[in-house]
């Protein structure tokens, strides 16, 4: 399995387009708490972008601007201004939960012709976008999501992200440590079977891990068991099998750590999240 596809057939990540055509005004985003993000791909135009506490910044050629998190921005463009976008929100699988959602960075913008395989899923999408054919909402979508997988290989294959989860997945040995991981949490992770994953020295390793990922490896691992365990838990399966698929000996030690990291217990964690708002 590589580096990405364990993460997104565990934890997936979507999104749902809400606009397409020609913008004209000023329309603002990300004043809910809800964890959805925002996607928006200029086509052509100009557009201006806005957030709290940034500078302002004005984009003149096909450019993906994405907000993986629930992040206050504004975007504005006159009548003049000619700008032609596509704006999808953006939804992972297990809320806030996923890991995905919070190793993505806060914003991440760049123009389409910086990636060729960016550029080309752009244009099917812009073709699908701004024409009127039957099936089109659908279509949008899922070309939307493959756009989403080709973002998180950008920003694997190109460092994009200093620190976390896909900074390590961007490290050629460190990724090699969390691909095994992800993949199977169950095993018996010491220092000394991590260390020999990434040909390194333990003491090389565990300073590697931390200066990249920003946790030691022990630390990781147990976080990634948990969000393992929220999300078969979120299937409705037994404490005592989601204990033992995530390598814990039985239901009491997993919600021990369980409770250590969320402050519940995993019943409770369960009745709490899928309470009604």
């Amino acid at each position: 399995m590589d580096r990405l596809s364990e993460i997104l057939n565990r934890f997936s990540i979507n999104a749902q387009v809400f606009f397409s055509g020609n913008m004209c005004g000023s329309e603002p985003f990300g004043a809910r708490s809800d964890g959805v993000g925002h996607l928006h791909l200029l086509k052509s135009g100009t557009l201006t972008l806005k957030r709290d506490n940034a500078d302002v910044v004005v984009f003149r050629e096909p450019t993906v601007i994405f907000f993986p998190h629930a992040t206050r921005h504004r975007i504005d463009a006159k009548e003049s201004d000619k700008a032609e976008l596509v704006c999808s929100s953006i939804h992972y699988a297990d809320g806030v939960n996923n890991p995905l959602a919070s190793a993505l960075p806060q914003s991440i913008h760049y123009a389409l012709s910086e990636s060729a395989m960016l550029n080309q899923v752009a244009q099917w999408l812009f073709d699908e976008a701004f024409a009127d054919r039957c099936g089109r909402g659908p279509m949008i979508n899922r070309l939307l999501d493959i756009f989403l997988i080709h973002i998180l290989r950008d920003v694997l294959d190109n460092g994009r992200v200093e620190h976390g989860m896909l900074a390590g997945l961007s490290h050629p040995q460190l990724a090699k440590v969390l691909t095994a991981i992800h993949k199977e949490p169950q095993n018996n992770w010491s220092l000394e079977s991590m260390a020999d994953i990434s040909a390194m020295s333990r003491s090389k390793f565990a300073e590697l891990f931390r200066s990249t990922v920003g946790q030691s490896p022990g630390e990781y691992v147990a976080d990634w068991r948990i969000s393992m365990a929220q999300a078969l838990l979120m299937e409705n399966r037994p404490v005592g099998l989601v204990a033992n698929a995530v390598g814990y000996e039985n239901g009491s030690a997993l919600a021990r750590v369980f409770r250590k990291k969320t402050g519940l217990s995993p019943r409770e964690w369960v009745t709490q999240t899928k309470k009604p708002n």
